[in-house]
C-alpha cells in the first residue's frame, strides 16, 4: 500500500529499506523521501518502522534466548 503519496513510497519499500540498514526514521527519510513534503504520512511511516524494529527484536530474542539463572546452588550453600 502507498504510505507517502507525495513521493510514491509504499510500506514494502519502507520494510525493504529497513532490511537494507535504514534503521532510523531519518535514514528512511534520506533513502526514500518519505514524509519530506506534506508530512501527512509520517505517523504511518513511523508505525511501519516500529513494526520492523519489533520484529527484529523478536527474531533476535528467538536466536539468542536469555539463559535461566539458577540460584538454587547459591541458596543451598548460603
Amino acid at each position: 500500500m502507498y504510505v507517502c503519496i507525495c513521493n510514491a513510497v509504499t510500506d514494502q519499500e519502507i520494510r525493504d529499506a529497513y532490511d537494507g540498514g535504514a534503521h532510523t526514521f531519518a535514514a528512511i527519510q534520506d533513502e526514500l523521501g518519505v514524509a519530506t513534503c506534506c508530512g501527512c504520512c509520517e505517523p504511518v511511516a513511523r508505525e511501519i518502522l516500529a513494526s520492523c524494529q519489533a520484529q527484529q527484536e523478536k527474531e533476535t530474542a528467538a536466536h539468542y534466548p536469555r539463559p535461566l539463572l539458577d540460584f538454587s546452588a547459591a541458596a543451598a550453600a548460603g
